[in-house]
C-alpha cells in the first residue's frame, strides 16, 4: 500500500476565517500548554484577525512547563501572571489534545468551567430563546439556575466528554459542557469538543458586548464551592463508597433531594454534594458547593463522614 499526506489545516482554517470574518482584535494571551493546539492556533487565529500573545506553543510530550489541564489553576499560573502583566482582557489555556480549555478572566482570576458555560449559554439563548442547555452532574447549581432564569431548559447528565457530546445530539441543544472544559457547540458547528473553536465563541462574545468576563459574570449570585477532587483509591473502593453514600441518603427527605443519574448528588436547601466513580480510573469524584461557607463546611462534612471511614479501610 502507498501513502497520501493530505493538508487539513487549510480547510479548517478557512472554515473558520468564513464564519468569523474579521474579529475584533482583543488584548489575549493564549496558553498551548505544549500541546497540539501549537501546531494551527496562531494560523487559525491571525486569519481571523487576532493577535494573542502566545505561551509555550511548541509542542512537547515532555511538557516541560506545566502539566496541559487547563482546569486545575496551578497550572495556568503562566497565563494568569502573563494576563496581569500585559493587561489583556482574557487568557485561554487549551490541554495536550486541545479539545479542553480553560479561562482566565481580565483580572487574571481563573474561571471554572461551568463558569464559562454560563458565558457561552447567555449568549446562545439570547439568539436562540428556549433552547437546552447540557451540562454534567459536576456543574454548579449556579449555572443551571441562571440558564433556567433566562428562558433556558437546562438538563443535567452524565460526566464523559462521549456521553455529553450525544446528549447535545439526542436532545437537540445547540450547546453542551463539562465543569473540565469540554465544550460542545452544536450551534453554528459539529457539536464536538473542538477547544480552539470554544476559545473564538468567547473572544467574539466579548468582543461584540465590548464586556469582560467579570462584568458578563457578575449577575451570578455568591458561591462557596470545591473545585473537583479526586480521590486516588480502587475500583472496588470507588464503587462501594457511592453505594454506601445512597444507602444514607436514600429516600425521601424534607432536608434534601437525590439525584443518581451519575453517582450520587444531594441537593439541600443551600447546597449540594456530588460523589461519583470515575469512568476511566480507581478514582473517587467529590465536589460541594452551598451559599456560605458555613454551608460548604456543613454539606462536606455529611458526605465525609461517610467517604473517609470507607477510604481508610
Amino acid at each position: 500500500g502507498g501513502e497520501e499526506k493530505i493538508d487539513i489545516f487549510t480547510p479548517y482554517v478557512e472554515r473558520y476565517k468564513k464564519e468569523f470574518g474579521a474579529l475584533k482584535n482583543i488584548p489575549l494571551v493564549v496558553d498551548c500548554g505544549n500541546g497540539a493546539a501549537g501546531t494551527i492556533v496562531r494560523r487559525l487565529y491571525e486569519a481571523v484577525g487576532l493577535t494573542p500573545k502566545y505561551l509555550f506553543e511548541k509542542p512537547d510530550g515532555n511538557f516541560p512547563n506545566h502539566h496541559p489541564d487547563p482546569t486545575v489553576e496551578e497550572n495556568l499560573t503562566a497565563l494568569k501572571d502573563e494576563v496581569r502583566k500585559t493587561g489583556a482582557r482574557l487568557g485561554i489555556g487549551f490541554d495536550g489534545d486541545a479539545d479542553r480549555i480553560g479561562l482566565v478572566d481580565d483580572a487574571g482570576r481563573f474561571i471554572l468551567g461551568d463558569e464559562m458555560m454560563v458565558l457561552i449559554a447567555l449568549d446562545i439563548l439570547k439568539e436562540r430563546p428556549g433552547s437546552k442547555i447540557i451540562g454534567d452532574v459536576k456543574c454548579s447549581d449556579r449555572m443551571y439556575d441562571f440558564v433556567r432564569k433566562h428562558g433556558g431548559e437546562p438538563i443535567m447528565w452524565k460526566t464523559g466528554h462521549s456521553l455529553i457530546k450525544e446528549k447535545v445530539k439526542v436532545e437537540k441543544a445547540p450547546f453542551g459542557g463539562e465543569l473540565s472544559g469540554h465544550i460542545f457547540f452544536a450551534d453554528r458547528n459539529y457539536g464536538y469538543d473542538d477547544a480552539l473553536y470554544a476559545g473564538l465563541r468567547v473572544i467574539e462574545i466579548l468582543a461584540k458586548t465590548g464586556k469582560t468576563v467579570s462584568e458578563l459574570l457578575r449577575e451570578l449570585p455568591p458561591s462557596f464551592c470545591t473545585p473537583e477532587i479526586r480521590i486516588d483509591t480502587t475500583e472496588d473502593k470507588k464503587h462501594s463508597v457511592v453505594e454506601a453514600l445512597k444507602s444514607k441518603f436514600a429516600g425521601a427527605s424534607a432536608e434534601y433531594k437525590t439525584n443518581l443519574i451519575d453517582g450520587i448528588r444531594v441537593s439541600f436547601k443551600d447546597g449540594w454534594a456530588l460523589a461519583r466513580a470515575s469512568n476511566t480510573q480507581p478514582v473517587l469524584v467529590l465536589r460541594f458547593e452551598s451559599t456560605s461557607k458555613e454551608g460548604l463546611d456543613r454539606i462536606r462534612n455529611s458526605f465525609e463522614a461517610v467517604v473517609n471511614p470507607l477510604l481508610l479501610i
